[in-house]
């Protein structure tokens, strides 16, 4: 089974190229992040014709987020986190699939900090954490795949003095981040890569994507369950390099 993590940067204008990701890897499931699409533009006409059912939590403009899956309709578990109940942000949608559950995650950037929208982004992942928690209490299969927002580690970027002020690699962030694997969820990229040195992110600014000066954000953290039956890890770099392309890559993990 392959379940992928796919940041789409505005689905309508990706569309030609989410088909033919879908139409060319085939992956069991897909979890996409910052559609920039109401619940009513999403474009489900198209993704069933691509052989897919999908759950979706869209917003205009910008956010949104979707579980897609093939031959079958993802069952929705839960759509936004608890714990501020007037954020409308559409950062998060929780299925189940064949018995696996999944959650697609857009944690929010951060910038700029310091300020209301890192202290947001704080308060964010606290909220996420308390849901992963109680996801571990069932034993069950899962996997939390998405944008967090984070730089984990200083190899996991290309050069941590251009990205040092940045919201997505301050301590307070990656302490939130490793305060999440510490319940017990396995970053399947990490082990699979624990050196570091893969990106997943290429900034559309300053040839990034030609100098390969990328970054690590998009991660697959699995339940102790999950980890169990992890095969193999990696990014779909090449669909990054065509044309009209998001800035991320797909991202994935192959579990038995």
């Amino acid at each position: 089974m392959k379940i992928v993590t796919y940041n789409v940067n505005g689905i309508k204008a990706r569309l030609p190229r989410l088909i033919e990701y879908l139409t060319e890897e085939a992956p069991d499931i897909v979890c996409l992040q910052e559609l920039k699409s109401s619940d009513e533009t999403f474009p489900e006409a198209e993704i069933r014709d691509a052989g897919y059912g999908a759950l979706w939590h869209g917003q205009k403009g910008f956010n949104g987020v979707a579980v897609l899956a093939k031959g079958v309709d993802p069952v929705e578990r839960q759509r936004g986190l608890a714990g501020e109940d007037e954020d409308a942000h559409s950062r998060y949608l929780e299925a189940e699939v064949n018995g696996l559950v999944v959650a697609s995650i857009y944690l929010p950037n951060g910038n700029p900090q310091p300020g209301p929208k890192f202290d947001y982004k704080l308060r964010w992942i606290d909220r996420l954490r308390a849901r992963a928690a109680d996801l571990l209490v069932g034993e069950r299969p899962v996997v939390l795949a998405g944008d967090y927002n984070v730089i984990p580690n200083d190899d996991d970027v290309f050069s941590v003095r251009a990205m040092a002020s940045d919201a997505l690699m301050q301590p307070e962030s990656r302490a939130g981040y490793r305060a999440l694997l510490a319940q017990g969820w396995t970053d399947a990229l990490r082990t699979r890569f624990p050196k570091g040195g893969v990106w997943t992110f290429w900034d559309y600014q300053a040839g990034s994507w030609q100098r390969d000066a990328g970054f690590r954000i998009d991660h697959l953290l699995l339940s102790p369950t999950a980890a169990d039956r992890l095969i193999d890890a990696g990014v779909d770099k090449a669909h990054r390099g065509r044309e009209r392309a998001s800035d991320h890559a797909p991202t994935w993990v192959r579990l038995r």
